[in-house]
This record gives structure tokens, sequence and C-alpha cells, in this order.
């Protein structure tokens, strides 16, 4: 989940990312790090998952939290707290980069936090609810029922009672069909728990709730887009071609919102509304990758690729790297 990187060359030199367990504001905290002494780090690179993921509290290998549910409120303040409890002595600038409700995540942590952030690239975000989703209709059914979410629950959890090989065979043959060997590694150990997958539909279920879709007789709720038109010159968005969880008409809206323009990697034309407002940059990934980017190595590879160009594109030009 953090990464403190040099610039140039942030690819080139590949480092494996070791994992370590943290304790933030009481909760055991799974995290991956690269980190670079030589040369010293320019930035520090936070990246605030999706849902599931390693770095949010209880979807974890071990039940550190004895079976209690978070909120994905809880999982926000659990962020913000670790950006004040870890990165207090962090003296370079902080980049968040954010992945589906990660993104969410990180607005409101670039909200809370920031003195200490400088810049937040979202990718594939998940900020509004897609009506037009089956996908996501069926979630938000399976997650608003506490019977519901204790079957699969259960289901998954008997799935990692089996023996490795045919735990690993029948997520490569059913979810991870296109997945890495390390993301299909990662499922087994982490997503083949009870308590993760009760965590993870908890928190989808208040994703949908309390944040995303309000109760039904009342408005769906969107972005605050007031304060990401205020704090335009430090944010970036990357859409999928075919991503019902960060749907281009919600790319339309970004573009509308705030006037964004795409880059010369993916060049959109946007609307111009408002000479107010800085320019977004904004990007259409259409290489066919899925949202869940990071379980293949081409998808992961290309985000990649994506986010240094960003990152020496846009962060490059301010003032601190100057």
């Amino acid at each position: 989940m953090s990464y403190q990187i040099s610039l140039p060359n942030t690819l080139a030199r590949k480092k494996p990312a070791s994992f370590r367990l943290c304790n933030v504001s009481g909760h055991p905290t799974e995290l991956l790090e690269i980190v670079s002494h030589d040369p010293p780090p320019a930035l520090h690179l936070l990246f605030i998952p999706g849902n599931p993921a390693i770095g949010h509290i209880s979807h974890s290998k071990k039940d550190w939290e004895k079976g209690r549910l978070f909120s994905l409120q809880e999982q926000i303040d659990h962020k913000a707290d670790f950006v004040r409890q870890e990165m207090q002595n962090v003296e370079v600038p902080i980049v968040l980069v954010g992945h589906s409700i990660g993104s969410y995540i990180s607005l409101e942590m670039l909200r809370r936090c920031s003195g200490k952030v400088t810049y937040f690239l979202g990718l594939y975000p998940f900020l509004m609810v897609n009506q037009q989703s089956r996908a996501q209709s069926v979630i938000g059914n399976i997650a608003e029922s506490s019977i519901l979410s204790a079957i699969l629950s259960c289901a998954a959890a008997s799935l990692g009672l089996l023996p490795k090989i045919a735990s690993r065979l029948i997520v490569s043959k059913t979810i991870g069909n296109s997945w890495s060997d390390t993301a299909i590694e990662a499922s087994c150990s982490h997503l083949l728990q009870y308590h993760t997958v009760r965590n993870m539909l908890f928190m989808a279920m208040t994703e949908f709730r309390e944040v995303i879709l309000l109760a039904t007789d009342k408005l769906a709720e969107k972005p605050d887009w007031a304060f990401v038109r205020k704090n335009g010159d430090k944010i970036a968005f990357l859409f999928g071609e075919d991503d019902h969880w960060g749907p281009l008409h919600m790319f339309e809206e970004v573009s509308f919102q705030f006037g964004g323009y795409g880059l010369v990697l993916n060049p959109v034309p946007c609307l111009q509304i408002s000479k107010q407002v800085p320019d977004i940059p904004l990007s259409i990934e259409r290489e066919g990758h899925i949202h869940a980017f990071s379980c293949t190595d081409a998808g992961s590879i290309w985000v990649a690729k994506h986010v240094a160009t960003l990152i020496k594109n846009q962060i490059s030009s301010l003032s601190f790297l100057g």
C-alpha cells in the first residue's frame, strides 16, 4: 500500500515489494512496501486499493478483528490515521493513487490531509452508482442481506479449507481465469476467508448505502464536485473503456464538471465550460484491460507506466520538484 519512489527511472529498476504488519489506531494492518534509498526518494506514493484488497482493515489473512465488520467510513478513517501516524515525518511530497472505491477514499484523504498530500490519481474510479450495471445491482442485493452474505462467506471459507492446489485450480478456472499467479495466490490466502468476504460485502453495502447511494426515498448523492473543482490542479483520473464501476458517462460528467482534457496517451476532446477552473487530466484506457487491472501482468504494467507518465508530466512541473 505504500511506496517511496525516485524520479526518473521509476520502472527501470524493478524491486520486489516487502510485507509489513503495522498497528494503525489499534488495527493490525498489512502493508506492501517498496522503499528506495539510492537515490533518495523524490516523493512518497501511497496506493489506496479497491474492495477487497490488502491494506483494508480485516481484509487480511488472519482474523485480527475477531469477526468485527468495518464500514466504508471506518476504512476512510483508518487510511487518514495511517497518513497521520506512519507519515508524520515524511518530508517528501505524498502522492495518492486510488483504485475503484479507493479513489473515493483518496478524495476524502485529500480533503483531510491536504497539508501532507500533494497529488491524487484516480484509476478506474468508483465514484457513483451505475444504475445500468446488473453486476452492481446483484452485489448490492447480496450485500444488503446478512443471510446471503453469510452464505457466500461460508462458501468462500469452505474453498479455503481445500488443499492449496485445489483452491488455486478453482480460482484460476473461475474468477481468475486471466489473472497472474500472484493475484491467484493472494486470492487463495486472503479472499477465501470468512472474515474477509464478510467485510468485503459489508464495506460494499456501506458504499452503496452510506456514501454513493442513499436510501431509496432520497436522491443519489454525487461526489463533491465543488471540492474536486477547487483542487483540480491536484487531481487526475483514468477511466476504462468498458468498466461498469467507472462508466464512460461518469467520465463525461467529470469532463463537464471540470472542463477536463484528454492526455496524449488517449486524447479525448472534452467540453471547456469554465475558464475559471483549472483543467483536470482525464484519460480513457482503450487497451482492453479489466477493472481489476492489478490482477493481470499486462494491466499492472500498462497502468504503472500510465501513472509514471502522469507523475513525470504533471507533478514534475510543480515547484516542489523544480
